[in-house]
């Protein structure tokens, strides 16, 4: 639909529906349940598969909400990335511990 589309058929137009109103228990904007609070998606001891680009503070990021506690996950996991923590490989497998 163009501009001369909406200029012209002004006359077809539909007045906007009133947004439902929220549940009792509530949700955020993005249609999450308000009423508790978000996990860390690595609160359950989750595993992650390393992809390009990643790096550990990068993962403890995504995971954990803060790149610091990328001490944690490279502790969990010293026996796969090696003595540099710096030199992770895409496909490792990583354990990403509960915080």
């Amino acid at each position: 639909m163009g501009l001369f589309d909406f200029l012209t058929n002004k006359g077809e137009e539909k007045p906007v529906e009133p947004a439902a109103k929220p549940q009792a228990g509530g949700t955020d904007f993005f249609g999450n349940n308000a009423a508790k609070p978000a996990q860390p998606v690595a609160a359950k001891g989750d595993s992650y598969t390393v992809v390009s680009g990643d790096s550990l503070s990068k993962i403890a990021k995504n995971h954990y909400g803060d790149a610091a506690k990328w001490h944690q996950i490279y502790e969990a996991n010293k026996a796969i990335i090696g003595a540099n923590p710096d030199h992770i490989e895409v496909g490792q497998q990583l354990t990403l511990p509960t915080l």
